[in-house]
């Protein structure tokens, strides 16, 4: 398996691991706030906050070749991510405002993407650093 996809498997299931244990919800000290789904999680560029640097998304992201190509140019563009053969987008579902199902989403789709990933290291020969194929 290359080190890369093996990497984002990892770093897919911890995101999936921290959701299925609560750690999306509301920030602490701030009840009334809202938190975008990614938005700073394990899987986002944006991860750590740094006094005086801008959040932007951009190719080093781990989640940008889940994105269509019309949407890569969005504030948010993880939010884009078709995440079930509905089209559903954390977008779409979180402006229908029910966060319940919106992670239940992201999870189903974190769990499809692991699996697809597993899938394709075990079908594919050991050649030592071919990149992982898009989702």
């Amino acid at each position: 398996m290359s080190g890369k996809r093996s990497e984002m498997i990892r770093l897919l299931e911890a995101e999936l691991e921290l959701i299925e244990g609560g750690g999306c919800g509301l920030p602490a000290g701030e009840p009334m706030a809202e938190r975008p789904m990614f938005y700073r999680s394990l899987v986002c560029i944006n991860h750590w906050q740094v006094p005086g640097h801008d959040d932007e998304c951009h190719d080093n992201c781990v989640l940008l070749d889940a994105v269509p190509q019309r949407h890569r140019d969005e504030k948010l563009p993880c939010h884009f991510i078709p995440l079930n053969s509905s089209g559903d987008t954390v977008q779409a579902l979180e402006q229908r405002g029910d966060p319940e199902r919106t992670q239940e989403e992201v999870k189903k789709w974190l769990r499809a993407t692991i699996a697809g990933l597993k899938a394709e290291a075990e079908a594919e020969p050991e050649t030592g650093g071919e990149e992982p194929a898009p989702y």
